[in-house]
Formats: C-alpha cells, structure tokens, sequence
C-alpha cells in the first residue's frame, strides 16, 4: 500500500469513491440475507446513497462533501433515532466486505478499510438484540 496517497486516491478517487457507497446500496437493496437492514432506510435509497458518497470522500481522505454540507457528522448522533443492533451491525458489514472485494482490487486496502469499517459500524451500536427465552434460563 503507498502510504503517500490517501485511501481515497488508492481507491479511484471520486469514482472509486461513488462506485464503492452505490455498490453497497446495491447489495443491501438486491440481497435478502440483509433484508432488516434494508427496512430501517428510507425508501427510494437515493439521498441516503448520496449521503454516504460525501461522507466516504472525506472519510476517506478526500474532499470533506458530507462536511462541508452538513456539519461534523456526528454518526452515532445521526443513527441515534435508528435501533442498530449487533445483528444489524453484521448485516453492514457484510454488505461493505462485498462492496469492498467487489469495488477494490488491492488486498492490502481491503483488509485496512474492512478493519476501519468494522471498528466504525461498532461504535454505531446502541442497542442490544433481544435475549431468548431459553437464555434467560441459564
């Protein structure tokens, strides 16, 4: 990995950066394995897609769009009013590892943006999945 260039130019710049947030909502929108994540956006996804483009350009380096439009953005303020669960968590990452391998052909910048999204979709957690009965038991 070339450590003098940011992640945003390593992944094609704006390009890179609009395939890679579209490529997410594609999967999250076509696979039904993440249907409950699906359900808590806003439908038509098209502001939302828009909305994470300008976020991943500064996030990752690049023109700070999101920013620059609205403010810090504050995520866990931001996804406050939306239950996200450690299941929901999951159901993000899959869609990102895929939209990831899907999007990026270097190994190296795979592995280091799926660590920082991992650490970032964490954090992003404010609520916990509901025990079943059977483990209330125990």
């Amino acid at each position: 990995m070339n450590h003098n260039q940011s992640v945003y130019q390593l992944i094609g710049e704006i390009n890179g950066t609009r395939e890679l947030a579209n490529t997410f909502y594609d999967i999250m929108e076509q696979d039904p394995q993440v249907q409950e994540l699906l359900a808590i956006h806003p439908l038509p996804l098209d502001n939302v897609r828009e909305k994470f483009y300008e976020f991943l350009s500064g996030w990752l380096g690049g023109p700070p769009l999101f920013a620059n439009k609205y403010g810090h953005p504050r995520l866990r303020k931001r996804h406050a009013p939306f239950t996200v669960s450690p299941k929901l968590k999951t159901q993000w990452m899959y869609c990102m590892d895929k939209a990831l391998t899907q999007c990026i052909d270097n190994p190296e910048v795979v592995a280091a943006l799926h660590q920082a999204f991992d650490d970032l979709a964490e954090h992003m957690i404010n609520s916990v999945e509901p025990i079943c009965p059977s483990q209330q038991q125990q």
